[in-house]
């Protein structure tokens, strides 16, 4: 068990598929770059990359590891101005979005990830803005339904937002122990760590604009891709990969008539091919040896030629 100062570095998931996927790629945006395991790999089949991460502890790390040599380097939020300006300007031919959060930062009690005992209810990304505490003690109870219920598939979302307002009129919450007792007064005392993990991770999603950053970047990713290029996102969360999934479904799709109409209105004409028809999923022996590639899902997408 993680002791909470562990310096493991993160495995990149899906590594070899990702590899594949950008083969033939000379100019590639790790838009999430984390420890920099896919920006090396990449960085070592010849391409140059441009590393973004919002954490400046994790680029920190990236950097050190990786150097700048092929390499340049952009603290900020992948779906910032500041960052969707970067990959614009950079031109590239492969765009790799790995989407949650780093095993070091899981590790770390100071980032507030983690549903260990004493841990502060930080879990920002960036290290700004509202924190999880912030949320769980200023949000009205409807929006706290819905984030319990729309980003951590929260069946009894309704009561434990209840349980939650109740609680922090005595007391606010500050650590994660406060935010696990009131899961466990809502599902009862055997809730344990899959139930911890997936509203914790609610949360996270809610912090960080996760959704929401993830929506407004995937357009505008594919409009600085040149032609042929590909975006590649691995996704966690089934609310990640289906904006993925219905996004790169409809960029591939010529008409979107309504059915029924003896002939086409709309003009519509693809943007790209689906090169991943169906989400790649880790095998038995990457999930074994890796377990946050259990739940891991990559699409990859290709733009159209130029014309």
């Amino acid at each position: 068990m993680s002791t909470g100062n562990a310096q493991t570095l993160h495995e990149p998931v899906l590594l070899a598929e990702v590899l594949a996927a950008a083969a033939e790629a000379r100019r590639v945006v790790d838009a999430t770059v984390g420890h920099g395991g896919h920006a090396g790999a990449l960085r070592a089949q010849g391409a140059e990359v441009l590393g973004i991460d919002r954490d400046p502890d994790a680029l920190a790390t990236a950097r050190a590891r990786l150097g700048d040599a092929g390499m340049t380097w952009l603290q900020a939020p992948y779906a910032s101005p500041a960052a969707l300006e970067a990959v614009t300007a950079f031109r590239p031919d492969f765009i790799l979005l790995d989407l949650g959060v780093s095993s070091r930062q899981l590790d770390s009690d100071a980032r507030g990830f983690s549903f260990r005992p004493g841990v502060a209810l930080d879990m920002r990304m960036g290290c700004t803005g509202p924190s999880a505490a912030d949320l769980l003690n200023e949000l009205p109870e409807a929006e706290l339904v819905a984030i319990l219920r729309d980003y951590a598939d929260e069946r009894r979302a309704v009561a434990m937002a209840k349980e939650i307002v109740r609680r922090r009129e005595r007391r606010p919450f500050v650590s994660s122990d406060d935010l696990v007792n009131a899961i466990r007064a809502v599902l009862g005392a055997r809730a344990g760590p899959g139930e911890f993990a997936r509203i914790f991770q609610g949360f996270r999603i809610a912090v960080n604009d996760e959704l929401g950053g993830l929506a407004r970047a995937l357009a505008a990713f594919r409009v600085a891709l040149v032609p042929r290029g590909r975006l590649a996102v691995i996704s966690y969360h089934s609310g990640e990969d289906r904006l993925v999934k219905q996004a790169f479904r409809a960029w591939s799709t010529a008409c979107t008539c309504p059915p029924g109409l003896p002939v086409c209105i709309c003009g519509g004409k693809a943007t790209g091919t689906l090169v991943t028809r169906r989400a790649i999923v880790a095998g038995d022996a990457e999930s074994a040896a890796n377990p946050r590639a259990r739940s891991a899902h990559l699409r990859v997408f290709q733009v159209n030629d130029e014309g």
